[in-house]
């Protein structure tokens, strides 16, 4: 931490006045691959969402755009917490001066973000009412906090937000104590997370139920057009303080260009963000190709056209495109619902179907046929990039399908006369798979499960369904086992972790596990910092998830952006999902 605090003071950012340097002819042009749900941060969930409210809202803290590995720095904060009590105390001082963008939800006043403001989000996401995903973040960590939402949920009534608790004491109108009830190395980038932008109680009072359509913040970009699942359109926040661009290049060769074409310019400078959702690869790839998009995050399908033998088209080259890559700090799994009569549970004849439904698929095959080699494999949950990463690590569990039919034979799941295995009572079996629909990457993937499970003598039927609706039925523990993907919403293993904690069904937790020795070890775990001690706990609770068979792991992304020749200065964050704001493009006239 006080390396973190050290490194931040350097990489502060200078304030500046608001957006005045934003064209409006300047427009950058940006693509999702599936639909966003809102933009309230105590509600939704996923990346598409996160990555407007990143751009609308600011947190705590954030981080620096070109420091790698990635590296914290202030945000709404004046400078980067006071750490105390062993890693339980943090005090943050909040930058005067920062307002809230205009809204009818102030009446006419001028409205400026304060330590008040950051107590209110940080509870909403313990108020029963909202039922937060992101509940997890806080929840037994802040003290007075869960004291707080028992009251609620004991009355069955609103959440106390004027209650004053120990773990948020609002010390002034710019200066805010948090209280721990434990050590927790992780908490300054818990508060970097889009789930933690800061928002006024009074548009969240005022919109009510409405809450995901009027996001307002304080941050660099307001929303001026929302159609849901087709058309987002940003501006240039007017009341935004602004920033000039300071940043330090790293070792990353590329970086002394993008200083050279940034620094000392006052940010941002890119007027309007038209956002399209396009959820089929060959629009997208289309799109790019007539311009329509600036930026491309290159579809799959595409790659062995844009980056033959991995190296950018001639064609594209001669355009003037350019490409950005890193591998992402996330993974791809297959959860299996452990609550799932057939195939949950920790009876042996269970383990077994999952450890041969597991051996029976092959990543390889994957990340040849449907990644277009733009993948690497994973070994445990937690991915390359994030601290407490294992280069050595292998998995126990390898790609074996005679192994597998061996395993079924042994417990008893046998074939009938049509070549498909029975449960062991003789009663007929069927792997039922959810799958997101609209997307021909995802129809690829059910194809490469249903060849899987046919080749160890299993009936598969696949259940297909919108993204977001996936994803709520998967906290509901109700999909019989689905694909998913986590990418970090910060730069330490414990974000990946914190998947399987039984404390995270109903959010995170789609597999619905709840293991004592794992949970034990996982509480063990978060007591430490990056360490040689630490990381080998992990790599126990690594051998534990793979003995009881609860996810088939899968791959981490080759993330490779194409550039038009029409942007400057961008590159792929690995935690940030919005560059925009540290970019430029030439206007359009």
């Amino acid at each position: 931490m006080i390396r973190l605090a050290a490194a931040a003071i350097c990489a502060a950012l200078a304030i500046t006045t608001p957006a005045q340097a934003a064209d409006l002819d300047k427009v950058l042009h940006w693509e999702f691959r599936a639909a966003e749900t809102g933009f309230d941060p105590g509600k939704v969930t996923d990346y598409y969402s996160n990555t407007v409210i990143e751009a609308i809202f600011e947190r705590l803290l954030t981080y620096d755009y070109l420091a790698r590995p990635s590296k914290l720095v202030p945000e709404a904060a004046e400078g980067m917490p006071q750490i105390s009590d062993n890693g339980k105390t943090y005090l943050f001082r909040i930058r005067k001066g920062t307002y809230f963008a205009p809204d009818p939800a102030f009446k006419g006043a001028k409205r400026e973000l304060t330590a008040e403001d950051v107590a209110y989000s940080i509870k909403r996401h313990m108020d029963p009412k909202n039922r937060s995903y992101w509940q997890w973040l806080v929840d037994g960590k802040i003290v007075g906090l869960d004291e707080l939402a028992q009251k609620a949920k004991a009355g069955a009534s609103a959440l106390d937000y004027d209650a004053r608790i120990p773990g948020l004491e609002v010390v002034d109108r710019y200066t805010l104590r948090i209280r721990l009830t434990r050590t927790d190395y992780n908490f300054a980038y818990i508060l970097a997370m889009p789930a933690m932008s800061i928002v006024a109680r009074e548009v969240i009072d005022t919109y009510a139920e409405d809450t995901n359509a009027h996001p307002v913040g304080t941050g660099p970009y307001v929303l001026t057009r929302w159609v849901r699942g087709s058309k987002i359109s940003l501006e240039a926040n007017p009341s935004y303080h602004g920033f000039v661009w300071s940043f330090l290049p790293g070792i990353d060769p590329r970086d002394r260009e993008i200083v050279a074409t940034m620094k000392g310019r006052k940010m941002p400078v890119i007027g309007r963000i038209e956002i399209s959702v396009i959820e089929e690869e060959q629009s997208r790839w289309l799109a790019f190709q007539r311009g329509e998009l600036d930026i491309l995050l290159l579809p799959g399908t595409f790659a062995p056209v844009a980056m033959p033998a991995n190296k950018l088209s001639p064609e594209l080259a001669r355009r003037g495109v350019t490409i950005n890559q890193l591998i992402d700090p996330e993974i791809t799994y297959t959860f299996f619902n452990m609550r799932d009569p057939v195939l949950g549970g920790f009876a042996k004849e269970k383990i077994a179907l999952r450890r041969a439904i597991v051996m029976a698929y092959d990543t390889a095959e994957e990340i040849r046929v449907v990644r277009k080699d733009q993948a690497v494999e994973v070994q445990s949950p937690i991915p390359q990039g994030v601290a407490g990463f294992d280069p050595k690590y292998k998995s126990s569990i390898a790609f074996d399908p005679a192994a597998a039919n061996a395993l079924l034979d042994k417990f008893g799941y046998r074939r009938g006369s049509d070549g498909f295995r029975t449960l062991p009572d003789g009663a007929p079996l069927a792997i039922k798979r959810w799958s997101r629909s609209g997307d021909s990457e995802a129809r690829e993937l059910d194809d490469l499960w249903l060849k899987s499970l046919t080749r160890i003598g299993l009936r598969m039927e696949t259940v297909t369904t919108k993204f977001a609706d996936l994803l709520k039925l998967a906290r509901q523990c109700q999909p019989m086992m689905a694909s998913a993907a986590w990418i970090a919403d910060y730069p330490d293993a414990d974000n990946f972790m914190q998947l399987l904690s039984s404390a995270n069904v109903g959010q995170s937790n789609y597999a619905c596990y709840s293991s004592p020795e794992f949970d034990r070890l996982y509480l063990a775990a978060r007591q430490l910092p990056d360490s040689a001690e630490r990381n080998a706990i992990y790599r126990e609770m690594n051998r534990r998830l793979e003995a009881d068979t609860v996810w088939k792991l899968g791959v981490s992304r080759l993330r490779t952006m194409l550039i038009q020749p029409t942007v400057k200065a961008y590159k792929k964050h690995p935690i940030l999902h919005a560059e925009w704001a540290y970019i430029d493009v030439e206007p359009q006239r």
